[in-house]
């Protein structure tokens, strides 16, 4: 088992500037290869590969685990950020499920104890094991049954991203008592039914976001991450929220460098309803630029470590910062929508024909829009806004 590390010798990457520059090469190699993986029942393994020798499967833990710290120290937000959004621009299936490794790993280091820190780290570097987070469900959901040895699961997961690839996934589920307990499945000691046939999306093909079935898997005590109920504990659920909404402004970064590419290729540089056109998009992006930059410094400044210590109690600046997020999120949503509705209108049927990139980016990026509780996102700022007096020009502000 892994111990911290604290020596002085350099992480996986030399910085968190080479991440970063490393994550634009594997964006570049994501985007070239996009078009081999748009089918049902693909999967990004040469992507993760990438991602792998680039050192961003472990950037996400802690310094001490062998990490940069990417997800987990409040002051490399920022970095992490513009990481999700090069690979999303660069493939927005490999951005969801590598998103997803970020988010599951974070969980682990803020609610899991040192031993399982510790355990699931050597999983990263020495073993390679791809994590995730798969909390969705129907009907049929998820429970998990007390028994001498540990708990026993009982039934599915939809929307399960990175099937067949990730094998350290999150398949929280509720306790005898309702309450919500995160679990992590050792996927390659488990027996489980997936239902790739669940999954025949528009887009998002390679996400491979089956239906699993968990029924009978057998799990040690040592499988449960946190107390019961954690999981929704605030800030990390809704601030969260920030993760994709980077990835998806990838994906409107690629249509504005698809769409202005197709314009050069024709000529129609000098037409005027296209430059209109492009300058609102590039207004747009920058507009999502800015509200990453704005989410990554209010989290640093939140605490030191992603939505602080595990033991932190929520207070006003806790409300103050998911609302920020909140309206980050739909935002970059609604840039995204802009986005595609623009570049529609530039490049007219024949650029929206396969195999162009813009066809796939296009379906891609629509279906990724479609979040979960994006009304309830929209509307807590403004339930927010109206419980506080201070000024509009100081209401994001901390004291």
């Amino acid at each position: 088992m892994l111990a911290p590390n604290n020596s002085a010798s350099p992480p996986v990457t030399e910085s968190v500037t080479e991440a970063v520059a490393r994550a634009v090469q594997v964006a570049d190699y994501c985007a070239a290869h996009a078009s081999e993986i748009d089918h049902h029942g693909a999967l990004p393994k040469r992507e993760f590969e990438q991602l792998r020798q680039a050192g961003l499967l472990s950037a996400p833990l802690a310094a001490k685990w062998g990490g940069l710290g990417l997800g987990i120290d409040a002051r490399c937000m920022y970095p992490l950020l513009q990481i999700l959004k090069h690979i999303g621009r660069g493939n927005l299936a490999v951005g969801r499920i590598y998103e997803g490794h970020v988010n599951a790993l974070q969980l682990i280091q803020t609610f899991g104890s040192a031993q399982q820190v510790a355990a699931y780290a050597q999983d990263v570097l020495e073993r390679h094991k791809a994590f995730g987070v798969w909390n969705a469900e129907e009907n049929d959901g998820v429970k998990l049954i007390p028994t001498e040895s540990g708990y026993r699961i009982t039934g599915s997961k939809t929307f399960c991203s990175g099937a067949e690839l990730v094998e350290r996934p999150f398949t929280s589920g509720a306790l005898p008592d309702g309450r919500w307990q995160m679990c992590i499945v050792p996927m390659e000691q488990a027996v489980t039914r997936s239902q790739p046939d669940w999954w025949q999306p528009m887009g998002m093909k390679a996400t491979a976001s089956y239906k699993i079935d968990f029924t009978g898997v057998q799990l040690d005590a040592s499988a449960m991450i946190g107390q019961p109920d954690d999981y929704h504990r605030q800030p990390w659920l809704s601030v969260g929220a920030i993760r994709f909404a980077a990835v998806q402004l990838g994906g409107a970064e690629a249509l504005f460098d698809a769409t202005r590419r197709y314009l050069q290729a024709l000529n129609r540089t000098d037409d005027p309803y296209q430059a209109a056109r492009l300058g609102q998009m590039a207004v747009a992006i920058e507009s999502g630029n800015l509200w990453l930059q704005g989410a990554a410094e209010r989290i640093a400044r939140y605490a030191p470590e992603f939505g602080g210590a595990a033991s932190q109690t929520a207070d006003a600046r806790t409300e103050q910062l998911v609302n920020y997020v909140n309206m980050a999120r739909t935002a970059i949503e609604q840039i995204c929508i802009d986005a595609i509705q623009l570049c529609q209108r530039s490049v007219g049927t024949r650029g929206l024909l396969p195999p162009h990139p813009m066809e796939r980016i296009l379906r891609d990026l629509s279906l990724y829009l479609r979040q979960p509780a994006f009304d309830a996102a929209l509307a807590a700022p403004g339930r927010y806004a109206l419980t506080q007096t201070a000024p509009a020009h100081a209401l994001w502000q901390d004291e």
